[in-house]
């Protein structure tokens, strides 16, 4: 089979959605299909790589670091001339999300959409932010949803909010996997011996995007509230981003500058070593639709203490595999971790085992065989509208209608938007 893939963010950007697509393409290629990659140019992006096309963008867009892409269909085209695609994956529901469904509509092949993110909380990132934005948001990302063949929610926290906010469109809860191999595997000691690091110190880890919707502040504040409270402690934060100065700022209002460590964005092949080589893993984001690094924290043996949030309650089990907290308080936060930290022996061994397990049942293996099997569905399905007679003049009246449905649910969002109808902004 051969998957076309639409991303607005890519390698070398770094974020969930990054790390998805490229797991799910390299799984999928281990299962010999074909897997091509269309996404925007990066500061930093390879000159040659294979099985991926590059369009010129903006680079970072309105002080973020995103690529703006300009999608160039000739190239597109040419492309898909030869690799002939029989699926088309959208990770967005615009910009190159809006190129997919053409795609998938001058073709007549099925398209999927992974619902990776809660866009409504990542408005802040856009000029004119407001409560209307984030109202015209949500009704643009669920008309896009109700225009593709299936949806995949990476949780049954996401897939019932979608269901709240009106999208009828068949849906999938498939997460994205980890490579539980890969992780279950590291040298923590010499990562510790490498940041100087005492091996007898409780390390509590972070890894991620340093930005506003991770809610770091909070974390930030509570960690360095334990860190107070226990001597032998340190903090350390893999990944990078606008929250950075802020982290440090409170830490060096706490005093404890020396305590924390932050090294910035690393090569991937290197995260399983960080992460075995953290005690805990931290988390605060209410804005996941399953976040990632805490099955990638638990492949490794590592607990998670996070907040109750979408995404985050389908994989950690409170007193099972870490702590899931109810509300955001900064004392439980740290009693959590504290909590963790005074674990010894067979109780501290079982919570690590526990996490263990949690990942090996979200391996990629697992996920991207979920993922190929609704392809294959929605594929035959395909062929069987095929077969009952589609014509050259039927495929044309199909682009025209989607080119009008595509436009039709940008105006339908900004009319809900503008008008505020009640209720459509539940969950």
């Amino acid at each position: 089979m051969n998957v076309l893939m639409l991303t607005n963010t890519y390698s070398p950007h770094v974020g969930g959605v990054a790390r998805s697509v490229d797991g799910f393409a390299s799984e999928l290629r281990k299962l010999d299909h074909r897997v091509l990659i269309a996404a925007p140019v990066f500061q930093g992006s390879p000159k040659l790589e294979t099985d991926v096309i590059r369009f010129p963008a903006v680079q970072r867009f309105n002080g973020s670091d995103f690529s703006l892409p300009l999608p160039t269909p000739g190239k597109l085209a040419r492309a898909l001339r030869k690799f002939r695609p029989d699926v088309v994956h959208s990770h967005h529901p615009f910009l190159l999300g809006d190129t997919a469904l053409r795609v998938a509509a001058t073709r007549k092949i099925p398209i999927v959409f992974t619902h990776h993110t809660i866009y409504d909380k990542y408005t802040h990132y856009v000029p004119g932010d407001s409560p209307k934005m984030k109202r015209f948001i949500i009704e643009l990302v669920t008309g896009y949803c109700n225009l593709c063949a299936a949806v995949i929610a990476p949780s049954q926290s996401v897939a019932q909010l979608l269901r709240l906010r009106g999208v009828t469109t068949r849906m999938a809860v498939i997460p994205t996997g980890v490579d539980f191999d890969a992780f279950a595997k590291g040298d923590g000691q010499a990562t510790r011996r490498r940041l100087r690091i005492p091996q007898d110190a409780f390390v509590v880890g972070h890894v991620g995007r340093l930005a506003q919707e991770k809610n770091l502040h909070f974390l930030s504040q509570a960690v360095a509230s334990f860190l107070l409270s226990q001597e032998n402690v340190h903090f350390l934060v893999v990944g990078d981003g606008p929250s950075r100065k802020e982290i440090q700022e409170i830490f060096s209002a706490f005093g404890l500058r020396n305590r924390l460590r932050m090294i910035g964005v690393v090569d991937p092949r290197t995260l399983p070593a960080i992460y075995h080589a953290f005690d805990v893993f931290a988390f605060s984001s209410h804005s996941e639709t399953q976040g990632m690094v805490l099955t990638e924290a638990m492949a490794a043996g590592v607990p998670v203490v996070a907040l109750d949030a979408s995404g985050v309650r389908e994989v950690v089990r409170d007193r099972i595999n870490g702590r899931l907290l109810p509300t955001e308080n900064s004392r439980e936060f740290v009693g959590a971790l504290s909590w963790i930290a005074a674990l010894e022996g067979e109780e501290k061994e079982r919570l690590r085992e526990e996490a263990r397990k949690t990942a090996h049942e979200l391996s990629m293996s697992r996920t991207a065989l979920m993922t190929l099997m609704l392809y294959k569905s929605l594929v035959r399905s395909e062929l069987s509208d095929k077969e009952a007679g589609a014509g050259p003049l039927r495929l044309a009246r199909r682009r025209i209608a989607r080119e009008r449905e595509i436009l039709r649910n940008v105006a339908r969002a900004v009319g809900d938007a503008v008008l505020s109808l009640p209720g459509k902004m539940e969950g």
